[in-house]
């Protein structure tokens, strides 16, 4: 699955459009009855391209999701489809005291459209683009089992501040040339009708996630939502208490990384222990981020650990370990990206030397019983994370869920 941000210069122009004001978009949203007019002929190549389907390592994939993030072209097979496309007069589409006029996507001239190696998912948003992005991100992982290996490969790309007509009609007209599919989060509710109509009339599937739970939460609460993005202007409270704790807990986290300054655990909502390269520190900045003052300490056989450790609540205290063979291909790479060749040698990835440092931990981790221990092979951060914050407050409110075993 490849990923970018677009911006509107990177959309195929069109030469005769017809862009509707925000001012003719009416303030009460009704429903349309309208005949889609895009079509669309794909004309073959004379000599067809046989794409290949390989499978690739996860190392690759990760890779070749880095090298299209940040910019750069990859060699893969396109394959081109000739489209042929025509922006006819406006149709105006009457709602009552109000008009909403929208180009129409018709046959005429001729223009070439490439798919680069899949089918796109068009994101937008009026803000950041961060719900419509993991919400997506969500969706795709329902389909590891063909995005894997490019059996049905996914291109996404988000369009973010997108607040003007103007702007999201070009990247509709732009999504029904490309057969891509539309998910929105757009606050004001004329913004959202009006992409969902547009999109009903050039036939491009699209899905509001934000609209839905909105309306939702409006009909529970009894009150109507105020329709602005959550960083407009209007909303001058932006900048609350949370922003600002969570700006502390980062810098805070950032200062107690690695067992620095261990006189100031009792000052952390969570602490983490842990041998090396089990993922304390991406943890511990992930969980800042979410305004939580973390704290790690290393495990180190010979090494005394400190002893506020063992002073502090026991339990905001929580352990990591890992499979043995995992660690050592995780601390062989980490030596490689030092430098260190396989000539040199060194404990520091030795099977012998990690299974008696694991070993070491566990035994730490057995005289001090309170503390949960998190097994954090093959979890992504976030996985971790919603395990330590579950029990965080699971013994914080004192509403523990029953468990199966002491390890997660």
């Amino acid at each position: 699955m490849a990923s970018s941000t677009l911006s509107l210069s990177d959309l195929v122009p069109t030469s005769t459009s017809s862009i509707p004001n925000p001012k003719t978009i009416p303030a009460t949203p009704s429903s349309v009855t309208t005949n889609p007019t895009l079509r669309s002929t794909s004309e073959p190549s004379t000599e067809p391209q046989t794409r290949k389907l390989k499978s690739s390592t996860q190392l690759t994939r990760w890779s070749r999701a880095r090298a299209i993030r940040s910019g750069r072209k990859l060699e893969r097979p396109v394959h081109r489809t000739t489209q042929t496309i025509e922006m006819k007069p406006p149709v105006s589409m009457d709602e009552g005291d109000a008009t909403l006029t929208l180009p129409v996507i018709g046959n005429g001239r001729e223009d070439d459209v490439e798919v680069a190696g899949g089918k796109s998912v068009y994101m937008v948003s009026d803000g950041t683009g961060w719900t419509v992005e993991h919400s997506v991100n969500a969706a795709l992982g329902q389909f590891e089992h063909c995005l894997v290996d490019r059996v049905c490969p996914v291109n996404t790309h988000l369009f973010s501040g997108i607040v003007d007509m103007e702007p999201l009609m070009e990247i509709i007209k732009q999504a029904a040339k490309e057969g891509a599919l539309l998910a929105y989060t757009l606050a004001d509710p004329s913004m959202a009708e009006s992409a969902k109509q547009a999109c009903k009339l050039w036939g491009v599937s699209s899905t509001d996630i934000l609209g839905p739970i909105t309306e939702a939460i409006a009909t529970h609460l009894g009150v109507s939502p105020s329709g602005l993005p959550r960083w407009a202007p209007e909303r001058t409270y932006s900048l609350d208490e949370e922003y600002f704790q969570r700006i502390e807990a980062i810098e805070f986290t950032i200062k107690q990384d690695d067992g620095a300054l261990p006189k100031n655990l009792h000052q952390a909502d969570i602490i983490l222990a842990g041998v090396s390269r089990t993922g304390k520190t991406p943890l511990s900045i992930y969980l800042a981020q979410k305004g939580y003052k973390v704290a790690n300490v290393p495990i180190v056989m010979g090494v005394k650990l400190p002893k506020t450790l063992f002073e502090v609540d026991p339990e905001k205290v929580f352990g990591l370990t890992i499979n043995h063979v995992v660690l050592q291909t995780i601390r062989r790479a980490r030596a490689k990206s030092l430098g260190f060749g396989e000539d040199v040698k060194s404990n520091y990835s030795e099977m012998d030397n990690v299974k008696e440092e694991l070993d070491f931990a566990g035994r730490v981790f057995a005289q001090n019983p309170v503390w949960p221990v998190i097994e954090v092979t093959g979890k992504a951060i976030e996985e971790t994370a919603a395990i330590v914050l579950r029990l965080y407050h699971d013994r914080k409110n004192r509403c523990s869920m029953p468990r199966i075993s002491k390890r997660y």
